[in-house]
């Protein structure tokens, strides 16, 4: 049935769809496995029901083809009785005997009404038989009885069924023939049924297929093609009825693969925008991050190719000493800095200004140089007064905030613009490098710097893999007795060349800043520990009471475990805890001080002897002081150099050895280099020395012949001097 308001253009469209539907679909119905399932069903169902229907009806087949073989038998016996008899039943025996060759009658049996006794038989004997009961007299009747191989049909006929004859006759009927009927009943009414089930099922089935299994397998058609392109669906418009259930079913999940393509493209757009938004915007301030960034200047230098006087400057910006604000007061205290910096920036520049954060603290600017502001300088100090010009207020918390600015100008400083961020980002490391709170242009030198610093790091990861660095040692003195009480560790780093002499040495100070930075000190301090260690414990089998002293980084204190690592190295060389002195510097401890103070904790409990290095360059508080498990205190060697012309220098030397004494520890000065400074140390009652004065740091053997030539005399440097 077609909807009553369809009109005719659009009944004659649907029709036309169902004829194109019923050209596919009927050839699919016989393809689908469901429709072959049903089908099976149905003519197993009909079959089913005719053969249970068959096996009730052979036995009333064979029962009436039994009735009429008697009745044929009947019919040819009766007008043979001879009814008024009294010992003679038939007329005439050669007529019984005539009528037994021409019909299936193959035996008779006489029976007399009265007692049942046989009065005649012909031909072959019955099975059924007259008898009589002698207990009561009566006579008991057979019933017809049909041989199990159906050759024969014994059938008893009463005097009623004869017309009124006083016997009982029992007829030998030959029912060959009968089974063949049977039989052939049977095989005619299989072809029948199977013809009959086969014609219903295929009727059926044009009828379901038609109201049921077409419409599902359009559905599924469309319900397949949404899912090979659930965005763009090429589903077919339905043709079915939507009045009845079917229809309606087809219909909804027409319209809901329509709202699924509908909601995936909404949603993938949404997500589109957000995933654009999260690459190229930095969620925390909305302004774009520093991928976005470098494509808005890719953009502007594009934009002004045919323009070679146009000029940009590129503004790389960091917060000085953010992560402290971030570590003391908090992420949500940094976070609201953060914002407040972004907004700040875009109020305070032009709209043509691109205003980026390109790191966790770090913010770029790039803007067109004009006639107004024709100098990056200019923009740089702008970006700087934004910042300088007034407080951070941020949860009833005032911040002073300071930054470092590093500058680059495109072209002059690079034609392409990640280039171009690139040497900001270079001048802004200058910028830190030399203090903070100030404003660095980009120089090539600072380049070629950059491109040493990478070459060093690279040549230094080298050198470890092809044993380049080595140690030297300073020997130590008691200031009291002369003895020699140790030595310090050195680590040095000869890098083989093309020279006369085969290599040369590169200074620490141009290589160990490096490795800090990059953290590759802390297998490199590993490495000293371990061969330190070692050499210490060779002198611990020769004899020589001396303890080593080994610098301990800030990376090796909180990046390692550097209390397991010592106890490991002590096992393993066998030296005793006592010999070994870590010498950290003050910096350390202001980093963490609950960490630092539980290391050192853990480090003296090992027996190992602590000393604080440079003592009274840092900014360490005298209360934290007290906390720490510190055996000596290391005067810095600026102290002590300075110490006879400069008083300051000398009441500083002073102050730090009163201080250790009043702290029960001992005092070491290092950079003693002439007898002076010895005998300044002597009346301050300095506890040890180091320095020029007595030895510059030796290669093992050499501080192993000194070790065992040494007299015990601090006075035989002085010839040696």
């Amino acid at each position: 049935m077609w909807p009553a308001k369809a009109d005719s253009k659009t009944t004659d469209n649907r029709r036309a769809g169902i004829r194109a539907s019923f050209g596919g679909s009927s050839t699919q119905i016989w393809k689908s496995r469901l429709s072959w399932r049903i089908a099976l069903a149905v003519f197993l169902t009909i079959l089913t029901v005719q053969v249970a229907i068959l096996s009730v009806n052979i036995g009333e087949v064979r029962k009436t083809h039994l009735i009429q073989l008697v009745e044929e038998g009947r019919s040819s016996i009766v007008p043979l009785i001879n009814k008024g008899f009294s010992s003679q039943p038939f007329t005439n025996d050669d007529q019984v005997r005539e009528m037994q060759n021409l019909t299936r009658i193959s035996g008779i049996a006489i029976y007399a009404t009265i007692d049942g006794q046989l009065l005649k038989s012909y031909g072959q004997p019955t099975v059924a038989r007259v008898t009589r009961d002698p207990e009561t007299g009566y006579i008991r009747l057979p019933q017809n009885y049909y041989s199990n191989d159906g050759s024969f049909y014994d059938a008893l006929l009463t005097p009623k069924s004869m017309g009124g004859a006083p016997s009982y006759i029992v007829l030998k009927l030959e029912s060959k023939d009968i089974e063949l009927k049977v039989q052939a009943y049977i095989e005619q009414t299989i072809l029948i049924m199977l013809l009959m089930s086969a014609f219903v099922t295929t009727v059926l089935m044009i009828a379901l297929g038609h109201w049921l299994l077409e419409p599902i397998l359009f559905m599924r058609d469309n319900l397949v093609r949404a899912s090979e392109d659930p965005e763009n669906p090429h589903v077919r418009e339905s043709h079915y009825d939507p009045s009845d259930e079917i229809g309606s079913a087809i219909e909804i999940s027409s319209r809901l693969i329509k709202q699924n393509a509908d909601n995936i493209r909404r949603i993938k757009s949404a997500a589109e925008d957000q995933i654009h938004k999260l690459a190229y915007y930095d969620t925390l301030t909305g302004l774009p991050n520093r991928t976005l960034f470098i494509q808005k200047l890719n953009e502007m230098t594009k934009a002004e190719g045919n323009a070679p006087d146009k000029k940009f400057a590129v503004i790389a910006m960091d917060l000085d000493h953010f992560k402290d604000i971030n570590d003391s007061m908090g992420h949500n205290i940094g976070d609201a800095i953060l914002r407040a910096v972004g907004k700040r920036l875009r109020a305070a520049l032009p709209e043509a200004a691109v205003v980026a954060r390109s790191g966790e603290d770090e913010f770029a600017v790039t803007m067109a140089l004009t006639k107004d502001i024709n100098n990056a300088r200019d923009i740089a100090e702008r970006v700087a007064g934004v910042i300088r010009s007034e407080p951070f207020k941020v949860f009833s918390e005032t911040f002073q905030i300071r930054s470092s600015v590093g500058v680059s100008t495109f072209p002059t400083d690079g034609l392409d613009p990640d280039q171009v961020l690139k040497n900001a980002d270079i001048a802004l490391n200058r910028a830190k490098e030399e203090g903070r709170d100030t404003i660095k242009e980009y120089s090539e030198d600072f380049d070629r710097a950059v491109q040493q610093r990478f070459q060093i790091l690279r040549d230094l990861r080298d050198a470890m893999e092809q044993d380049q660095l080595l140690l030297h040692f300073q020997p130590q003195f008691d200031l009291k007795t002369g003895r020699m009480i140790g030595a310090e560790s050195l680590i040095r780093w000869w890098k083989p060349d093309k020279s006369k002499e085969g290599g040369h040495f590169i200074p620490p100070v141009d290589f160990i800043p490096i490795a800090e930075q990059s953290g590759l000190i802390v297998p490199i301090g590993e490495w000293v520990l371990r061969t330190a260690c070692e050499a210490a414990a060779d002198w611990q089998k020769r004899g020589f009471d001396m303890r080593i002293a080994v610098n301990v980084s800030g990376a090796q204190f909180f990046k390692s475990d550097i209390v397991a690592l010592t106890d490991q190295i002590l096992r393993e060389t066998g030296l005793k805890p006592s010999n070994l002195e870590l010498e950290v510097t003050e910096s350390i401890f202001m980093e963490d001080i609950s960490h630092a103070i539980t290391t050192l904790q853990n480090l003296h409990a090992l027996g190992v002897e602590i000393a604080i290095d440079d003592f009274g360059t840092g900014y360490s508080s005298l209360s934290y002081l007290r906390q720490f498990p510190i055996d000596r205190l290391k005067i810095d060697q600026s102290f002590i150099r300075n110490a006879l012309n400069n008083p300051d220098d000398a009441a500083i030397a002073r102050t730090i050895v009163r201080l250790g004494h009043s702290l029960n520890l001992k005092v070491i000065a290092e950079g003693v280099e002439t007898a002076d400074h010895e005998a300044f140390l002597m009346s301050e009652e300095c506890d040890e020395v180091q320095g020029y004065r007595y030895s510059r740091p030796i290669p093992l053997e050499e501080i192993n012949t000194l070790a065992a030539n040494y007299d015990g005399k601090l006075s035989s440097f002085d010839k040696a001097g």
